[in-house]
């Protein structure tokens, strides 16, 4: 029987200006242009090995991408002018082992791109 499995690609928004939202992805949040074609004016970024498909047309969207120090990422990208919808801040502990490691806890902050798609960072933090 065929199975599904890893996420491939997502779409998301890219806006009426395909190159701003590309930028902030890049220049804010670090993550590789993949492809881009012109025309149509669609393009591609890696997170990971899931690909993040741009385009005008698309809705605006949410992904939540894995991050590292989330309190320096947060302060850096706050100070260099980079609007945040919520700050970083613990969203579950996770007794359990429920989404990782038991007794870790989730932190998450919130920011959208230019196109108006919002990005969740996640950390999971020892407790």
């Amino acid at each position: 029987m065929p199975s599904v499995g890893a996420v491939r690609q997502v779409a998301l928004s890219a806006g009426r200006n395909l190159d701003a939202t590309l930028a902030f992805w890049h220049d804010v949040l670090g993550l590789p242009l993949h492809s881009r074609f012109d025309p149509p004016g669609m393009a591609f970024i890696m997170a990971g090995e899931v690909r993040l498909y741009f385009a005008d047309g698309v809705p605006a969207g949410t992904v939540y991408l894995d991050i590292t120090d989330i309190d320096t990422f947060h302060a850096e990208a706050k100070a260099a002018g980079v609007p945040f919808t919520a700050a970083p801040a613990m969203v579950h502990h996770d007794v359990n082992g429920l989404f990782g490691p038991a007794g870790q806890s989730e932190w998450m902050a919130f920011l959208k791109d230019p196109a108006g798609n919002t990005i969740g960072l996640v950390e999971r933090k020892v407790s």
